[in-house]
């Protein structure tokens, strides 16, 4: 079997990165002698990280090489991750959502089937966003999406034709290996009870680094923490952990990991911190496989769909009701339940693993 890869690959994004290699590793332990193409921005990188074949994703050049890709592909697979969305402005030819779509579309003129894979849907506002998704989001063959609100947004936006089944992220799926790089990066002593701290930059919501800054300080003095800055899409995460870090008072409490490291070595660090404060999903999503308890900020519905199903959205908060107080208290109860709220995350998150897998088996069902 053929398949090609189409998302968000080759930019530096962990939680792009994540799913790219979750998809890799399940589709080879599940179909024998698969043959795999992804459409990458750094396709020489891609290449040698994931032993596949690559095409330079943008349009910018080699159009006859993703044209030859599809039309020798049996299926692509667009996803997974929030590649259906107009958050960043969509025109009728550019943005990711237009992107994304005709890619789905230039595969069925090819010939090869389309399978919208383990998608977080919307938001989708724009008028060209919601003409592009009713014309050609039907024309895929099959569409797995992450939550229950992902199902009902396609259909609110006149998507119906194809079937639509909700399974989980497949990062759930992760294969995990061994690997302390980020631990040993950093000049710890041992005795240290680490938080990863995942924040990034958005929009016009300035006043968060503030607030964090606070919960930190604190936490720092009462708690004897030791917060560890993860930055999932390196430059832009380090730079809003260094805004944080340049609003507290014990900055140098405190620790920022390299904006390098593979998913798999930012997801052993998780796995050994007592507790995750985070806005990326993926951080959430890495500290609920490690079975870490997480206090989410969600600044969209698909961190607030995450947090419900890993059983801590009642300790988290919507970014724009952020209370430094309210957070400081869940954090300090967090920590001393950590063991009972543990088993918790372990329960939803070995459910959402089964869910995850799901998407490989319906993929063999529906298209082998």
């Amino acid at each position: 079997m053929k398949v090609v890869i189409s998302g968000f690959y080759g930019l530096g994004n962990t939680g792009d990165e994540a799913i790219l290699e979750a998809i890799v590793d399940n589709l080879r332990n599940e179909i024998k002698d698969i043959d795999i193409t992804v459409f990458s921005l750094s396709p020489e990188q891609t290449a040698k990280e994931h032993n596949v074949k690559t095409v330079y994703r943008g349009w910018r050049h080699d159009n006859k090489g993703k044209i030859r890709a599809l039309r020798q592909a049996d299926l692509l697979i667009s996803g997974g991750g929030g590649l259906l969305q107009d958050t960043y402005p969509t025109k009728f030819l550019f943005g990711p959502l237009p992107y994304y779509l005709l890619i789905a579309f230039l595969a069925k003129l090819c010939g090869a089937k389309v399978m919208f894979f383990s998608q977080g849907i919307g938001p989708v506002t724009s008028t060209w966003g919601k003409i592009l998704m009713k014309v050609f989001a039907n024309r895929a063959d099959f569409v797995t999406v992450r939550d229950q609100y992902s199902k009902d947004y396609l259909y609110n936006l006149g998507v119906k034709r194809p079937e639509t089944v909700v399974t989980a992220d497949i990062v759930f799926a992760f294969q995990k290996k061994p690997d302390d790089s980020c631990l040993k990066s950093l000049p710890l002593k041992g005795h240290e009870k680490l938080v990863a701290v995942s924040t990034r930059p958005w929009f016009e919501h300035d006043d968060y680094y503030g607030k964090l800054a606070e919960v930190l300080d604190e936490l720092i003095a009462t708690e004897g923490i030791t917060p560890v800055f993860v930055p999932m899409e390196g430059h832009h995460d380090v730079d809003a952990s260094k805004r944080v870090m340049q609003l507290m008072t014990r900055a140098d409490d405190c620790f920022l990991l390299g904006g390098d490291f593979t998913p798999n070595q930012y997801l052993n660090f998780i796995g050994e911190c007592e507790m995750t404060i985070g806005l990326r999903l993926h951080s959430l999503i890495f500290s609920a496989l490690s079975h870490v308890p997480h206090i989410g900020i969600s600044y969209d519905k698909k961190v607030e769909s995450l947090l419900k199903r890993s059983g801590m959205w009642e300790y988290s908060f919507p970014l724009e009701a952020f209370d430094p107080a309210k957070m400081k208290e869940n954090a300090r109860y967090v920590l001393a339940n950590r063991s009972e709220l543990s088993k918790v995350v372990a329960g939803n998150a070995a459910e959402m693993r089964r869910e995850a897998l799901e998407n490989i088996e319906l993929l063999k069902k529906k298209f082998m």
